[in-house]
């Protein structure tokens, strides 16, 4: 890896950010943790993405929205990321955060996220009795999809 003015380049010589899916579950605030270490000693900025999809209902060929419930959503969402923001990296994070919240598929959301990132980290929560051998859906897709390196992080415990 060369140095450049903004930071250690990743593959290509590349600066990009270090991209980092959230959630607000411990897989990703562990995943999160890492990121803003690896920022760091890369010094590049941290972008924290969140993603959110409104849980539409249909009835028939119609779907019924009430007002202003796409709004809320979306703000909810903006709260959790500050909240698991405050709470993961606290007051002085020293790394530069860029936050997006964005309505779409986690997977889709943090690729999109990561098309100029030098690494994308996610978190893997692992489920049932293989969760050492499995990776979540998530996981897996940003995995197979990515256009840079990908870290996969599990809570500790």
């Amino acid at each position: 890896m060369e140095r450049t003015s903004d930071g250690i380049a990743g593959p290509g010589g590349h600066a990009g950010p270090v991209v980092v899916g959230v959630d607000g579950s411990p897989a990703s605030s562990a995943a999160l943790r890492w990121a803003a270490e690896e920022a760091r000693l890369r010094g590049t900025k941290l972008k924290v993405v969140r993603a959110w999809q409104f849980p539409a209902v249909g009835y028939g060929d119609t779907v019924a929205l009430p007002p202003g419930t796409v709004e809320s959503w979306g703000e909810e969402a903006t709260a959790g990321l500050e909240e698991q923001l405050a709470t993961v990296l606290g007051p002085d994070p020293q790394v530069e955060i860029v936050s997006e919240v964005t309505e779409g598929p986690a997977a889709a959301v943090i690729l999109e996220a990561a098309r100029d990132a030098q690494l994308v980290v996610v978190g893997s929560r692992g489920r049932g009795g293989f969760a050492g051998l499995l990776l979540g859906s998530v996981s897996a897709q940003v995995a197979h999809h990515a256009p840079c390196p990908v870290t996969i992080v599990r809570p500790e415990g």
